[in-house]
């Protein structure tokens, strides 16, 4: 890989994470349009290791809130009905799908589900749900001619029953295509909460689940067409980019739709069928070297 190659993945990377349109789709896509090697799905998560310590500084305050809480209610009974306390143990519960399914599904995520067939169909499909769930958030903050607006679930309501949902919401990304974000957003508002607050926990859900990912993943670095350095350069352009992404992304909810990216993923999802049928682009491009 050269040191071009890996700017532009990891400005890919930090552009990709925290939106709901999928940064390892992206990634894929971006090294099979450009003919280059796939990058691999160690690439991927060592590279999403720069983006989630952009995750860790911005929500520094509540992280470190979350973490004492958790910390004193493990001696402390009282404690344990704090909300922090209760959050720092929903993360930890959110977070057990995505490691039982990552490590049992590690050979298909670096194989088949890496097919642009299957990513293309993921773009579509999870683009729709996503569509689906926020016309329903819109619908309940707005009312109607014959109805009132009604109130969505904010973090204080989060129990475990939906800290889990959320966590096999965040497995499915483990599919390119899919969109941690977009997967665990959509499933937030399917489940009533406010797009601030299902942003919120699906970014702070992610952090055990990327970190891991990418320590387990340092094993693999080096080997093949990507060696350590361009990987270390990727990751800190993904960490910059992806901080500031976040600081536009938590503003964006809080007035906006998600219909642009449901409509930017479904296009993509229909050009990329349309490039395969016609031959244009390969459903294993750079597959073979990658």
């Amino acid at each position: 890989m050269s040191w071009f190659e890996s700017f532009i993945l990891g400005l890919v990377q930090g552009l990709t994470e925290f939106l709901p349109i999928s940064s390892s789709a992206h990634l894929r896509l971006t090294a099979a349009f450009a003919g280059w090697h796939d990058p691999g799905a160690a690439f991927t998560a060592i590279t999403q290791i720069g983006t989630e310590t952009a995750v860790l500084i911005y929500f520094r305050k509540d992280i470190a809130r979350i973490i004492s809480a958790w910390a004193r209610s493990l001696g402390n009974k009282a404690m344990r009905q704090d909300h922090d306390a209760q959050m720092g143990w929903l993360v930890i519960i959110g977070s057990i799908p995505i490691g039982v399914l990552g490590i049992t599904l590690k050979d298909a995520i670096e194989g088949p589900f890496r097919d642009l067939r299957l990513i293309a169909t993921t773009l579509i499909v999870l683009g729709i749900v996503l569509g689906i769930a926020d016309r329903l958030a819109a619908r309940d903050e707005t009312g109607g001619r014959h109805r009132a607006a009604k109130q969505r679930k904010t973090l204080t309501d989060l129990s475990v029953k939906d800290g889990l949902l959320f966590g096999i919401c965040q497995a499915m990304a483990l599919v390119p295509g899919v969109s941690r974000s977009g997967a665990t957003i959509s499933g937030g508002l399917l489940m009533g909460y406010t797009r601030e607050a299902a942003a919120r926990y699906s970014f702070l859900l992610a952090i055990p689940a990327v970190l891991a990912s990418g320590v387990y993943e340092l094993k693999d670095a080096g080997k093949g067409h990507v060696s350590w350095p361009p990987t270390i350069f990727a990751t800190i352009i993904a960490f910059v980019v992806g901080y500031a992404v976040i600081a536009w992304f938590m503003k964006f909810i809080t007035t906006k739709s998600f219909m642009p990216f449901v409509i930017y993923r479904v296009l993509l999802g229909i050009a990329l069928f349309a490039l395969i049928a016609a031959g244009v682009l390969s459903p294993h491009a750079g597959e073979s070297a990658g």
